[in-house]
């Protein structure tokens, strides 16, 4: 064994002219070995149908990955594996498979939707259509309709009254404005005119102390405009944008009522009773919307009536202790309604009432 040692240490290394330790030989079968591998590369297996081993050699399969179920960009080696180039167009063919799919499906929705629409559209037209002509039947309920046709009846009458408090507080407003610039003119008077000093000076404190005392009716006056338009404009007007929506949910409850009583009165086969048992579900839905806001309408009408009361009153008897105060005189009584009634003044800065400004 030592012998073999030395043998092998003090072996020859030829060197060739450029250096290398190769032989020629050698050269010409690396490079033979070279072309060779470049040769089973470039046409060998694809490398996404090869697979990634999880585990030591000769591993159970379970541990076995398959490379295609890796998710990458597709690329495309050059011939001599110096340089890749994606290859556009392979790795969102899915995402915008998906996203055709999911336009579609939005699509036929919105088709559905408007197809409903239109059937609906339909069948209460020809029930209202109908009804007017006195071919179909509708369901009242005539004390919900006596309420409501009450309620509409007032409204109208509110809104009156509300347009004439308006003008009262317009006009009233100009004679205050009136009385001030006559106040300051005779004060001015009385001022250039000492032969009439007295007489321009009674007449200018009148005229201060009478605007002074329209201002506060004003004040009142516009607080009662006020609560007026929010009981008109708001609070009746909620209640009938519902009796709207009631009136609606009638008027297709009757649609589908008609069509469920043909349907019964034709014939009873199979296709029949498909759309009978169809009519009948899209029945008893119409029904129990009818019969929820016909509640919520009998509900709103009653708590209406309630806070009408309630609000007239105040401001009834706000309106008649003002304007009486005032045209008595009682500049004491005007100002202790105010403070009865938590109505707050305008500051003296202030031109016109503030429901003009809303104008």
């Amino acid at each position: 064994m030592t012998d073999m040692m030395s043998k092998a240490a003090t072996m020859e290394i030829p060197i060739n002219s450029n250096g290398d330790t190769r032989t020629m030989a050698e050269d010409d079968g690396l490079e033979q070995v070279g072309s060779d591998l470049q040769q089973v590369m470039v046409s060998g297996p694809n490398l996404n149908e090869t697979s990634i081993v999880s585990g030591g050699y000769g591993g159970p399969a379970e541990g076995i990955i398959p490379t295609s179920s890796i998710q990458g960009p597709a690329v495309q080696y050059n011939a001599d594996f110096t340089k890749w180039t994606p290859v556009a167009g392979l790795g969102s063919s899915s995402s915008a498979s998906m996203a055709d799919e999911k336009n579609r499906g939005v699509a036929v929705e919105k088709l559905e939707n408007m197809k409903k629409w239109g059937l609906n559209t339909y069948k209460c037209t020809k029930q209202m259509i109908s009804e007017r002509f006195g071919r179909g039947s509708r369901t009242v309920d005539l004390e919900l309709e006596a309420q409501i046709e009450v309620l509409r009846d007032t409204r109208g009458k509110y809104e009156n009254v509300l347009r004439l408090a308006r003008a009262l507080t317009n006009h009233f407003y100009n004679m205050v404005q009136t009385q001030h610039a006559l106040g300051d003119t005779f004060a001015d008077l009385s001022q250039k005119s000492p032969e009439l000093r007295d007489e321009f000076g009674y007449n200018a404190e009148t005229q201060k102390l009478l605007c002074k005392n329209g201002e506060t009716l004003l004040g009142a006056v516009n607080f009662f405009v006020s609560s007026i338009n929010t009981l008109v404009n708001k609070t009746m007007e909620d209640t009938l944008m519902t009796i709207k929506m009631y009136e609606s949910a009638r008027l297709e409850f009757d649609a589908y009522r008609s069509d469920l009583e043909e349907l019964s009165a034709g014939p009873r086969d199979a296709a029949a009773l498909a759309r009978m048992d169809a009519a009948q579900q899209q029945y008893q839905v119409q029904k129990e919307k009818y019969e929820r806001l016909r509640s919520d309408v009998t509900i709103k009408l009653k708590f209406l009536e309630e806070n009408k009361v309630k609000v007239m009153h105040k401001q009834l008897l706000l309106f008649h202790n003002a304007i009486s105060a005032y045209f008595a005189g009682n500049q004491q009584q005007l100002e202790q309604t105010l403070k009865q009634f938590n109505v707050k003044l305008r500051p003296p800065g202030a031109d016109k009432p503030s429901w003009l400004e809303e104008q």
